[in-house]
């Protein structure tokens, strides 16, 4: 017997709409192949994506692309390596704990910016005590806010202290906390690091048009002493189209040559091509829904724990990652990824698929009928799709507002959101700080504000005995899932599409590795 997702008149339609597309695209490819502007006779590596960034700041922007460019345009002080995940020296060559406060690093010497700034303790130092001041209103404030001060003891020399205890400040170092020039960012603030970004990294930032595209050339000055390779490829040129059809077109016509995060049934389409490959796996982000328990949000409905468990049971997990995510994703039953340090399902409450008792639930609660309400949702529209497919079979009729991330986030923090299908990577951390407590933490991403479990995240992310600080997460995790708070869906893996000259390799961390990329 077909699911709801299986036999919706979406997802027939979509499934006719793309093999009459397919067969278009096929014919448009041999006929009118696109103008050599990418692949290996111009060096040039053209991907494009759905989503731009808000900023090319790292510190003002947490869209998936602008992770990815940061990572191939600045240097951390510490390098993870993305199998063993090992710790090694990016910017710091050597590092020690002073104090269960204090990390002290000793700086390469001789490291410059893209615009031939020297690297030193200054750059470290301004860097991050900017972005942790709250003033400054970094967007990726649960990157920074466990920052003290960055402090200066040498022309190579500096330490980072942070408030209290925080036992996962070596991954932070390691992944999100890019460090900028001094001189430059002092100067031109965010904006002007977005307009004209400036890093140490192996690509550098030679032309960006907002909205548009950014290109990336290889940093012919990259320091050799780095733990990540010299890159290899010449250009990079990166063109932001939400139309996941046209990325399409693109990539099978020569246009592009990489594109990801494409859903399931088209990739299995492409892989038939013979100019293209198709590699997925999964990865440490995590897909869920969020319901708003605020007062004064648009829904009340969803502060009734009947309501939300109801939605909980209404939705068939299994089938959709069967049919619809598939990847090698993982069911989860907690918020968090289930490689993160302090993550657990352990005595979490599970909501088997139940459409019975969701509608039992829900009349329960006063809404034998059901209800109507919007959903936002800025990516995997086909899985949103699904969710409302198996909402709508037990009465609640969810309309479908698909933003970008930005818009959608705003919302959300405005309190204008009541229910949201949501996905979080952590930003490449591979701690429970960097994920449960950014929704529940009482940040600008909460949406329910439950005091108990607000202090439990808290004492875990500032706990240094390993076992005792995953006992304080676990208790916060199960009382998050016996109140439904959110509804944990899935890992999600990611399917990249790309040319077959192109040599590549898939992390589990989400992040594209210019550097590492090749041509066969």
């Amino acid at each position: 017997m077909r699911t709801p997702a299986e036999r919706s008149p979406f997802m027939l339609q979509c499934r006719t709409t793309f093999s009459v597309l397919a067969a278009g695209m096929l014919a448009a490819a041999a006929l009118f192949a696109a103008p050599a502007t990418a692949g290996k006779k111009t060096d040039t590596l053209g991907m494009a994506y759905d989503q731009a960034p808000e900023s090319v700041d790292p510190y003002f922007n947490n869209v998936r692309i602008g992770v990815i460019i940061a990572a191939n345009v600045w240097d951390t002080l510490l390098y993870r390596d993305p199998v063993t995940h090992e710790y090694k020296g990016q910017l710091a060559k050597s590092w020690k704990q002073i104090d269960d406060r204090t990390l002290e690093f000793e700086l390469r010497q001789g490291v410059r910016f893209h615009n031939g700034e020297e690297f030193d303790a200054d750059s470290v130092v301004y860097t991050l005590n900017f972005v942790a001041d709250p003033k400054n209103q970094a967007v990726t404030q649960q990157n920074v806010k466990w920052i003290d001060k960055a402090e200066k003891r040498g022309k190579y020399t500096v330490r980072v202290i942070s408030k209290e205890p925080f036992p996962a400040a070596k991954d932070y170092l390691a992944t999100t906390l890019a460090i900028h020039p001094a001189r430059y960012y002092q100067e031109v603030g965010p904006k002007g690091m977005n307009a004209k970004p400036v890093g140490s990294g192996p690509y550098k930032v030679v032309d960006y048009q907002a909205g548009k595209s950014i290109t990336l050339e290889k940093f012919a000055d990259y320091f050799k002493d780095s733990p990540r390779t010299q890159p290899r490829i010449g250009k990079v040129r990166i063109r932001f189209i939400p139309d996941r059809q046209t990325q399409m077109a693109e990539v099978m016509s020569g246009g592009e040559d990489f594109i990801m995060h494409v859903p399931k049934d088209q990739a299995d389409k492409l892989q038939a091509l013979p100019n293209l490959q198709v590699l997925s796996g999964n990865t440490m982000r995590i897909v869920f829904m969020q319901m708003n328990t605020l007062d004064g949000a648009p829904q009340p409905e969803f502060r009734d724990i009947r309501v939300r468990k109801a939605v909980a049971h209404a939705i068939d997990r299994e089938a959709i990652v069967k049919n619809i995510v598939g990847g090698g994703a993982e069911i989860i039953n907690t918020l968090c990824t289930p490689s993160q340090v302090g993550c657990t399902h352990e005595g979490a409450a599970v909501y088997k698929y139940d459409p019975a008792l969701a509608k039992k639930l829900l009349a329960e609660a006063g809404y034998p009928n059901g209800f109507s309400t919007e959903i936002l949702a800025y990516r995997e529209r086909n899985q949103t799709e699904a969710i409302i497919n198996y909402l709508q079979a037990v009465g609640i009729k969810a309309r479908l507002n698909f933003l970008q991330y930005a818009a959608m986030r705003d919302l959300v923090r405005a309190n204008k959101a009541s229910l949201v299908h949501q996905t979080w990577g952590s930003n490449l951390v591979n701690d429970v700080s960097a994920s449960t407590p950014v929704y529940y933490g009482f940040g600008t991403d909460d949406i329910t504000h439950d005091a108990k479990v607000r202090d439990l995240l808290d004492k875990g992310d500032h706990t240094i005995d390993p076992k005792a600080r995953n006992e304080v997460y676990r208790k916060a995790l199960v009382s998050i899932s016996e109140n439904a708070y959110s509804v944990p869906l899935w890992s999600l893996p990611v399917y990249y599409v790309a040319s077959k000259e192109l040599a590549f390799k898939p992390y589990s961390d989400e992040l594209v590795r210019f550097w590492e990329m090749s041509w066969k």
